[in-house]
C-alpha cells in the first residue's frame, strides 16, 4: 500500500499545491443550505485553511459558523437601529433583548471557530509572537510613509 506524500511547501510542487488551494472556491456539502447573506462569511471562513484540509463534517460546521456570523452582523445592525434600551409593551425601559441573543451567538462563534481551527491563534499564531510581527509591520509602514509623496511610488501622494 502506498502512502501519498504531502508536497514540501518550499518545493515547486508544494508551491503549485499552495496556489491551487488558494484559488479553490470551496462549496458546502449538498445537504447544507446557506442563505444569500451567509456566503461572504462562508468564503472568508473556508479561505483560512487549505482547501484540501476540509472534510464534509468540517464544512457542515463551517456553514454553521457562517450562519452564526451572518446573524451576529444582522443583530448588531438591528441593535444599532433600535438602541440598547427599548420600551416594552408596558412602556417600561428595558435592555434590548437582542443583546442576549447576540451574546449567545458570539459564544457559539468562538466555540465553532476553535473546533474548526479557524481562530486567530490557529491562523496567525500565538499572541505572544505578535509583538515581533507588529514591530516589523510598523517598520515597513514607516518606510512606506517615507516614500509617499516622494514621487518614487506613482499615484501615492499625500
Amino acid at each position: 500500500m502506498s502512502v501519498k506524500k504531502r508536497a514540501d511547501h518550499n518545493s515547486t510542487l508544494g508551491e503549485q499545491e499552495s496556489f491551487s488551494n488558494a484559488m479553490a472556491k470551496i462549496e458546502p456539502p449538498a445537504h447544507v443550505l446557506l442563505r444569500d447573506c451567509d456566503w461572504p462569511f462562508w468564503y472568508a471562513i473556508t479561505a483560512v485553511r487549505a482547501s484540501n484540509s476540509w472534510n464534509d463534517t468540517d464544512l457542515a460546521k463551517a456553514a454553521n459558523l457562517a450562519r452564526c456570523q451572518s446573524d451576529i452582523e444582522r443583530l448588531a445592525q438591528e441593535i444599532e437601529a433600535e438602541g440598547d434600551i427599548i420600551k416594552n409593551d408596558r412602556g417600561t425601559h428595558i435592555v434590548n433583548p437582542k443583546h442576549t441573543l447576540l451574546e449567545t451567538l458570539s459564544r457559539r462563534e468562538v466555540a465553532i471557530s476553535r473546533v474548526l481551527h479557524v481562530h486567530a491563534e490557529a491562523t496567525i499564531g500565538r499572541s505572544r509572537d505578535s509583538g515581533n510581527r507588529s514591530v516589523a509591520q510598523q517598520e515597513k509602514r514607516s518606510s512606506v510613509d517615507g516614500l509617499i509623496g516622494s514621487g518614487l511610488i506613482p499615484g501615492m501622494e499625500h
